[in-house]
């Protein structure tokens, strides 16, 4: 094996350490393809931090802003990210247990549980700090683990206990770096029992309250201490650099053991270079753990998460309405919270994940659901403002204004290949053409990434703004200047014919036929999406009434009831193939219903006749307040959709039973062909290395948030009737809530998607009604909970807008 002096360590701008005098160097670069970690996440976590003046600042009450975020999965630490909240900066920690006769890995080789280091007096967590118990099978050792952050620093803090009656038994702390958002371009080092890594102006330093031993870095899967001890039982070569190439790095070191049980805080700092990352580290390993745990949980003076849930003062009217006492709207609370970047104040995110992680390439920056679509940021800042945050809901108004289009969208920075920045005609730089409709996924800070037209997504804005106002969080001047500044702007795309010009998109807009509906598949006239534009233009009437603007407050009512007389005409079949074949339609590409018009293909499933593609998403209508529950043609559709006699492609409806729990419970599918999951023939995941191809089987899963707009539906079924009775509500709740709050996982987190026992299992191994790996916790999934209990404790629906049946009437 080669062996040559090192220079100075990794490159002298972004790794500033003393060389080696006889240091050696790992080959074997780049190393193994890298990929991104389990998304069935059981645990996320960050610092709570309060505002000052609406934004993040170290002058607020809480002090100096921290920006990490982690997530658990499978009893391991996985990916954590420092600075905005997509940005992944390691992608896995865990232990490496070596025996006299095995080499573990506790994310594969343990029996793990997950439970929180904070609850109140009912056992409902305060705090989004976690304790993992990882138990060897045998019985021969067993790892607890603590995991939070400092409040005050970036930087992550993992107590770990070991323990075990077997002296031959020792523990290796494991650490692949994904700087910079990626797992391919990281350069590593050590230096007296301290683990280095950094790419470019990321960097990141492992330290202990005791001096790790024997720490040795290298390129994954050719000379990366694992690899070592997996070949050979042993460490057999120190490497204490990686050298100049950079690639798929990891650390290893050996934890220092005190006979049968031995606690050691680890602490990982962040920063933009390793000085600065060291010195974070060292602020947290000084402050020690008590009092760096009792900040972020909020005890004594501190301020903490336990603080911003005494600050929610719906949450005991929630908890009330719970069939698990309470403990999964405390955990929806403190992850709707945590999903959002302390750079730009109030950019909620889909998901602290990447879907399908663990076979997603990891060898460039993504930020997978780490985003912003205006649509789940709808649901989250309603959920928060469900709760009573009178201050975060807010703020995410506010954020909007930085995904709207405007006539400077097209010099914006962009960074992906979605979207093509700065296309130009002659010399001049192409104008976005239309502007007032609201981005279709952006990073927090507003960069662009994908620019397909999704209507619902222009109309929920102004619905929110209508809302805050109504709610009295935004006062009569306030919101006169948003409705000039941003929600007329918005309903003036939803009230008129208009042509977009931004990036690959020059789609001529023809409302309400939308290019994108909410599953961002296929274009035409959409039960939901129209719900929502009949909506947002009932409340911009409204809005436009209130600062004078008459002429548009008729104007955008009129339009509504133009729209709203189309719905069953274009929408709804009276011919359909299934049931008595008369419902509405997911989705028709014209205004003929009847035509049994071929859908487009997607997602490796060709496209059916429309008429045999069912969804909920009439179920919005009512919601919004387009149509009462009672109308005729909503209860036929209902009937269809119910049916769990279709053929598996087609059936949307799935019921759930668990052992030991009384009751069945129902989930729905996004709709009948959906291809947005793991195939069911082989099990591989959706996006993969595996690329889907035709007829590989895809098949998208039942998601829980139909569980919820059920629940809601059914809730303004009941109020039809006057005031709901007490026992007819409970029914509603011992089906619906307790259905969700059985589809959340160990850690309650609430899943994107659940297993629906169609198909090969014998590669996942998922238990009816378990999270799949798509993408977990999904905010949305924890909204649509929050909102259920809201409207429950409330006898009517939450985001129901009586002014739009106001506007809709003669």
């Amino acid at each position: 094996m080669p062996v040559r002096f090192v220079r100075p360590l990794l490159c002298s701008a972004s790794f500033l350490l003393t060389p080696l005098a006889s240091a050696l160097e790992a080959p074997g670069a780049p190393g193994a393809t890298p990929f991104w970690s389990y998304s069935g996440k059981t645990g996320i976590g960050t610092s709570y931090e309060a505002y000052r003046d609406g934004a993040y600042s170290d002058k607020a009450s809480t002090g100096r802003v921290s920006r990490v975020w982690f997530s658990l999965a499978q009893g391991v630490v996985t990916e954590t990210m420092q600075g905005l909240i997509h940005e992944a900066q390691l992608r896995e920690m865990q232990l490496v247990i070596r025996g006299p006769d095995f080499t573990h890995l506790e994310r594969d080789d343990t029996d793990s549980r997950i439970e929180y280091l904070a609850t109140d007096a009912a056992g409902r967590p305060t705090s989004l700090a976690y304790k993992m118990v990882n138990r060897d099978r045998q019985g021969r050792y067993e790892i607890e683990k603590h995991v939070f952050t400092d409040p005050d620093q970036d930087t992550l803090v993992m107590r770990v206990i070991f323990r075990s009656q077997d002296p031959r038994i020792q523990p290796y702390l494991y650490v692949d770096p994904a700087l910079a958002n990626s797992g391919s371009h990281d350069r590593a080092a050590v230096k007296g029992g301290v683990l280095y890594a950094s790419e470019g102006e990321h960097a990141l330093v492992v330290k202990a309250s005791q001096p790790l031993q024997t720490p040795t870095v290298g390129f994954v899967g050719s000379s990366d201490g694992l690899d070592d001890l997996r070949r050979n039982g042993k460490l057999t070569q120190l490497y204490s650099s990686t050298g100049d190439q950079a690639g798929n790095v990891a650390m290893l070191a050996k934890l220092p053991l005190k006979g049968a049980e031995t606690t050691l805080d680890v602490v990982v700092g962040f920063g933009a270079n390793p000085r600065q990352a060291e010195a974070a580290a060292d602020a947290t390993l000084t402050r020690g753990y008590q009092k760096v745990l009792a900040h972020y949980n909020g005890e004594g003076d501190a301020i903490g998460w336990q603080d911003y849930l005494a600050g929610l003062d719906q949450l005991p009217r929630l908890q009330a309405q719970a069939g698990d006492g309470g403990k999964l709207v405390n955990a929806s609370a403190l992850v709707l919270k945590a999903q959002e970047d302390k750079t730009h104040a109030g950019a909620l995110i889909a998901s602290l994940s990447n879907p399908w992680g663990e076979t997603v390439p990891a060898g460039k920056g993504t930020t997978g659901y780490k985003a912003v679509w205006p649509r789940d940021f709808y649901q989250c800042a309603m959920a928060l403002l469900a709760l009573g945050d009178r201050q975060t809901p807010k703020v995410a108004f506010s954020y909007l204004k930085q995904v709207q289009v405007d006539a400077n969208t097209a010099h914006k920075p962009a960074d992906s290949s979605a979207f093509i920045h700065q296309q130009k005609q002659g010399d001049e730089v192409r104008a976005p053409g239309a502007t007032g409709w609201f981005l279709q996924k952006t990073h927090v800070d507003g960069t662009i990434e994908w620019v397909g037209v999704q209507l619902d997504q222009t109309a929920m804005p102004i619905m929110l703004g209508y809302r805050l106002w109504q709610g009295g969080l935004l006062g009569d001047a306030e919101i006169d200047r948003w409705y000039r500044d941003m929600l007329r702007p918005a309903a003036d795309f939803l009230a008129r014919d208009s042509q977009v010009n931004l990036g690959w998109n020059t789609w001529q807009v023809k409302p309400p036929q939308t290019q994108q509906e909410r599953w961002e598949e296929q274009w035409g006239y959409s039960p939901s999406t129209t719900a929502a534009v009949i909506a947002g233009l009932a409340t911009a009437s409204e809005l436009a009434r209130h600062a004078g603007d008459e002429a548009n407050a008729s104007r955008y009512r009129d339009t509504a009831r133009r729209y709203s007389g189309q719905v069953e005409k274009t929408m709804a079949t009276t011919q359909g193939s299934l049931g008595a074949g008369h419902y509405y339609l997911r989705i028709t590409q014209n205004d003929d219903p009847n035509d049994k018009g071929k859908l487009v293909d997607n997602n490796s499933r060709p496209g059916l006749p429309e008429d045999q593609v069912l969804d909920a998403g009439f179920l919005e209508l009512v919601r919004y307040g387009v149509r009462p529950a009672s109308d005729p043609l909503v209860q036929k559709s209902l009937a269809v959709l119910d049916d769990e006699g279709l053929p598996e492609n087609l059936r949307v409806k799935y019921s759930f039973q668990y052992p030991g729990v009384s009751g069945t419970f129902p989930g729905w599918r996004r709709y009948g062909n959906d291809g947005y999951g793991e195939s069911e023939s082989s099990g591989i995941n959706f996006p993969a290395t595996e690329q889907p191809v035709p007829n590989s089987g895809l098949r998208g899963r039942v998601w829980p948030i139909f569980t919820g707009e059920r629940g809601h539906y059914e809730l303004a079924r009941l109020a039809l009737q006057g005031k709901p009775d007490p026992a007819a509500l409970g029914k509603l709740r011992d089906t619906y809530v307790r259905g969700l709050e059985l589809f959340a996982n160990a850690g309650l987190m609430l899943p994107e998607q659940v297993w629906d026992g169609v198909g090969d299992n014998r590669r996942h191994g998922y238990q009816m009604g378990q999270g799949t790996d798509s993408a977990t916790p999904l905010a949305w999934s924890h909204a649509e909970y929050v909102k259920l209990l809201r409207s429950l404790a409330d006898g009517q629906v939450w985001d129901h807008y009586p002014v739009v049946a106001r506007a809709l009437a003669p």
